[in-house]
């Protein structure tokens, strides 16, 4: 199975003939589960969040304003406190990823994914025994570092590692794990929601076991060839390479090109983030901040964690909304497994544009659901039937995320920057991305009281924005080596012009070939 059609070097094409090896599987799956502790608190921050034992702790203010038959329909959750509960965590990890920017060039990726697990891992344990606001804020910050230093380190870690041909598949098994984390929460506030009184505490102490195995995978795998040959380690990053690509393979090429690549990061090794904005880079950096900027605008990060109160906004009580919630995560898994069988096919570009615009017609169907059928006769909630449609189209919706925005998000982003910037860039577009989720949650449920129904014609504004600017702008990256990715940029219509002549040129980058 060939590991790519592109390469880096020599004048001719030339085939890494890295294939699909139980290493490379193993080593990639373990990278990918960090993604389990995003999925987690995801799925279950929503969940304890329209919990009445929760509420009557620590906001019974919001638990009296539900029960009041004057509230607006759309305003039931509009509580500041609430809402910081839940963002809290990102601004934390905005901070933590630019930390961890700067030190994965000094103790490598793997070393940035065990300490990630690690204030992951304490942080569940500081909520699950709160008694007060501040102590859930303080572990929802620990939880927020932990997830910082694993969103920038687990994305590349799997993007250097993955052969070239399937590193689409590879690198999108990391959303994968995102969703059978938010699966796993749903499920567990589904049955933590009967235990009256600490059914939340179950929920949000069980976030020590997605930790647990993000410290204890690792503690088991090697570092990347790239992030070792940056260190100084060319024997063991070499001898990673070889048993990550089979004992057969010959990795004489790629090995060449690795160290070729983070030669040059080293002369430039001062002011990456300086040079990351300077026109050499202007395309990766258009492209690495849009599609985590634009992915914040789909309004699916606010579907994802605010889904079980959607579902009683609109009628459904307790326990059928997070029953709702469950249909939604396996909805979205489906839709993430098919997406990882078929973008190192189809490619990058056509998820975009197809699932943006089946994204896009929902959140206008859900809207018109909603302006017609939600809080009219004075009622605070709708008819059953279009109740059961939003679930419906809020399922559709997931869908078309699963299949291209969720995954792709860490694909692209990932895969695209040179090395000598890679850490940087990395790290800026998760402390972007994180930073307007934090905005984002913050002031969406005060946005749904505000803006009731026109809040999904918002999102679905963008939707429109978004897909026009993938296929104008995304150059196609499915199969290309990260080390061959400047040929990319060179031949793409408008950021051709900002593609070094040096790298157009110099026989390094050349021509697709066979595969």
């Amino acid at each position: 199975m060939a590991g790519g059609g592109f390469v880096a070097g020599g004048g001719s094409a030339h085939d890494y003939g890295g294939g699909i090896t139980f290493s490379v599987v193993v080593t990639c799956l373990m990278a990918a589960s960090c993604g389990l502790i995003f999925g987690y608190d995801s799925g279950v921050t929503g969940g304890v969040t329209q919990m009445e034992s929760f509420l009557s702790k620590f906001f019974p203010e919001v638990l009296r304003g539900m029960k009041s038959a004057r509230r607006d329909a759309y305003c039931k959750y509009d509580n500041q406190w609430l809402t910081a509960f839940s963002s809290s965590l990102f601004i934390a990890g905005t901070l933590s990823s630019l930390v961890a920017s700067r030190v994965t060039r000094a103790v490598g990726r793997q070393a940035i994914m065990l300490f990630g697990g690690v204030m992951f891992l304490t942080g569940s344990v500081i909520n699950a025994a709160a008694v007060n606001i501040a102590m859930l804020i303080i572990g929802r910050m620990l939880l927020g570092f932990g997830l910082g230093f694993t969103l920038q380190a687990a994305p590349v870690y799997l993007s250097e590692t993955a052969p070239a041909r399937w590193r689409g598949a590879f690198t999108s098994a990391y959303n994968a794990f995102v969703v059978v984390g938010i699966l796993s929460a749903t499920i567990t506030n589904y049955f933590t929601n009967r235990i009256p009184g600490w059914g939340w505490r179950v929920s949000v102490g069980l976030a020590v076991v997605p930790g647990a195995i993000i410290v204890a995978g690792s503690l088991f795998i090697p570092d990347t060839p790239s992030s070792l040959v940056l260190r100084g380690h060319h024997d063991r990053a070499r001898a990673a390479l070889q048993r990550i690509r089979g004992a057969d393979a010959n990795v004489d090429a790629e090995f060449k090109d690795i160290v070729r690549a983070v030669d040059e990061a080293r002369q430039n090794e001062a002011g990456a983030f300086r040079r990351l904005f300077s026109k050499r880079y202007r395309h990766c950096l258009a492209v690495g901040l849009g599609i985590p900027v634009f992915y914040e605008f789909t309004g699916m990060i606010v579907i994802s964690i605010f889904s079980p109160v959607l579902f009683r906004t609109v009628g459904f009580n307790s326990q059928k909304a997070i029953l709702g919630s469950v249909i939604n995560s396996m909805t979205n898994l489906a839709s993430t497994l098919l997406s990882t069988s078929v973008m190192d096919r189809t490619g990058r570009r056509l998820l975009f544009i197809v699932g943006g615009l089946g994204m896009m017609l929902c959140e206008v169907a859900i809207s018109w659901i909603m302006a017609d059928h939600l809080g009219k006769h004075q009622g605070l909630t709708m008819p059953r039937s279009y109740a059961t449609g939003v679930l419906v189209l809020i399922c559709l919706c997931t869908f078309s995320f699963g299949l291209s925005w969720a995954p792709l998000r860490w694909v692209v982003p990932s895969e695209i920057y040179p090395v000598e910037i890679r850490s940087a860039g990395q790290a800026l577009s998760i402390s972007v991305a994180l930073c307007l989720s934090f905005v984002e949650l913050q002031v969406f449920i005060a946005l749904l009281c505000a803006m009731k129904y026109g809040v999904f014609l918002f999102y679905a504004g963008w939707l429109v924005t978004m897909t026009i600017f993938v296929a104008a702008f995304l150059p196609e990256t499915k199969g290309v080596p990260i080390e061959a990715m400047r040929f990319v940029w060179a031949r793409h219509w408008y950021w051709r012009r900002f593609v070094d002549d040096a790298d157009r040129h110099d026989g390094r980058i050349v021509e697709e070939g066979t595969n």
